[in-house]
């Protein structure tokens, strides 16, 4: 408890900094210097906890302020996508291709859910996901890595349970974790549960060590903020890190409130609990950003989230089975009937 409680005691008040910097402006933000430096000088002196704690946080909250500054001052880089990223772009519309998709809009479907690149879908498609509220699904976040980190986690436990074989584990679905976010332009919110999973893996590894979902947050809001303080402004990032505040702190709760631990209604309750405990931090938020709330937003999640998972676990062994032994007409027609049955699911809610 106690490392939790000195983890949200340095996150918070350096996102807090982060925040804060813009709004009294950068050139008093960099006065963040010299606070930080009294800070640690006076912290020095402070033997009990609860006045290091105090310390602490005006210590961080000196540095997120500092550090906000010096990369807005500071001279950056032009950001650019990596030249091979294209290359693996085209290739996969190749492959997209070659499965011959009979519908028309599951290939392009497929294709947005994997990389975000919606230019393939029609107008009208983009405005259903709109308008149904399901637009999230859409923009890459933490839930495709996650579908994709735990597909590849069940792919590669055939390595065994030997300590060298959760090793070569651990190292490849990180590396192809990362690989994926570089492909896919490394967004804040993919950036986040990037993280996530690298924690998660060296849990796996130190099996002594206890999991703790709120530690693992603001360590990494804290990593992520330092590496790089610009994203606290961006959309993406501010939902993210909502969404998993909610899911952190209210979905315990909500979870509990239903008994029985198994079961379709079980599996139902705690859907519309994590739905509703993102809704409860992010809906705040978006209403300040859009002036619009999505009303049916837990009928939308109960019925396109799992047809979306279902459908990007299709696609991806479509796309697998396609480049080796070629994707056999079974699974072709399965792919195109998820993409059916999550399109008409939309227009329902959407004409309600």
């Amino acid at each position: 408890m106690d490392v939790e409680r000195d983890l949200v005691v340095i996150s918070v008040p350096f996102a807090a900094g982060v925040t804060a910097a813009p709004l009294i402006g950068y050139p008093f933000a960099l006065a963040g210097l010299s606070l930080a430096c009294a800070a640690a000088l006076l912290g020095g002196f402070a033997l009990t906890r609860r006045h290091g704690r105090l310390f602490a946080a005006l210590l961080f909250l000196c540095l997120g302020l500092l550090c906000a500054a010096t990369d807005r001052i500071a001279p950056r880089m032009g950001q650019s996508d990596p030249a091979w990223t294209g290359a693996v772009l085209e290739r996969l519309d190749g492959i997209i291709a070659r499965i011959g998709f009979r519908r028309g809009e599951t290939g392009g479907l497929i294709r947005a859910l994997l990389t975000g690149r919606r230019d393939g879908l029609s107008r009208e498609t983009v405005s259903l996901f709109r308008q149904s509220g399901a637009s999230h699904l859409l923009a890459l976040s933490g839930l495709h890595l996650g579908v994709i980190y735990l597909l590849l986690g069940r792919i590669l436990s055939v390595l065994g349970n030997s300590q060298a074989s959760r090793l070569l584990r651990s190292a490849l679905l990180v590396g192809f974790c990362t690989l994926y976010a570089v492909l896919t332009g490394a967004s804040p919110s993919i950036v986040r549960a990037l993280i996530f999973v690298v924690f998660s893996e060296l849990h796996g590894l130190l099996r002594h060590r206890r999991r703790s979902p709120a530690a693992v947050l603001c360590a990494a809001l804290t990593l992520q903020l330092a590496v790089s303080p610009g994203v606290m402004q961006t959309l993406g990032f501010r939902l993210s890190y909502l969404a998993m505040t909610g899911i952190v702190t209210v979905y315990p709760v909500l979870e509990r409130w239903y008994p029985v631990r198994s079961g379709l209604m079980h599996r139902i309750w705690t859907s519309a609990a994590l739905a509703a405990s993102c809704q409860i931090f992010t809906a705040p938020l978006v209403w300040a950003e859009f002036h619009v709330f999505p009303r049916y937003f837990l009928l939308t999640n109960l019925l396109a989230l799992p047809l979306t998972e279902a459908l990007m676990l299709c696609g991806v062994a479509a796309l697998a089975l396609e480049t080796t032994a070629g994707c056999p007409d079974l699974l072709v027609r399965a792919t195109e009937g998820l993409c059916g049955w999550l399109e008409s699911c939309l227009e329902i809610i959407v004409s309600m």
